[in-house]
């Protein structure tokens, strides 16, 4: 199950370290007396930006829809737990206690499903990306 997980973080050290190696050619260029060589990672570092931002934004909008999410089912909530003051008998109190418990939990639940999800998804397309640039 890890096993992809340290590829890709392997694949990433590698990468990292390469593009280290052509940060410091390119500062020993700029020595008098050197010559100039053009740095052969820059497009591929230029797609890896421009995916990389795409993928970002994606997960802010997830993001956002989340809170959004977990913002109205906290409104609702709220609303439902002043209603429980309303109870007439006690077996009418516990029931819309345990209702609002249950509703409760069952929101802290599709939202951490979601937060898990989305972490799921971006491990992968962060793994993709760098495959794709080594």
């Amino acid at each position: 199950m890890f096993d992809p997980v340290f590829e890709s973080i392997r694949k990433a050290t590698e990468t990292t370290v390469q593009m280290q190696q052509e940060l410091f050619k390119k500062w020993v260029s700029l020595w008098p007396g050197t010559p100039p060589a053009p740095p052969a990672w820059a497009p591929q570092f230029e797609q890896f930006q421009k995916k990389w931002a795409e993928v970002v934004n994606d997960l802010i909008k997830r993001q956002k829809e989340g809170v959004e999410f977990q913002f109205k089912a906290g409104m609702e909530n709220i609303e439902k737990a002043f209603q429980v003051g309303e109870a007439k008998t006690a077996e009418e109190l516990r029931a819309r206690t345990v209702e609002l418990w249950k509703k409760c939990f069952e929101g802290f639940q599709k939202t951490y499903e979601a937060q898990l999800k989305d972490f799921e998804a971006a491990m992968k397309k962060w793994a993709e990306l760098c495959t794709a640039t080594t």
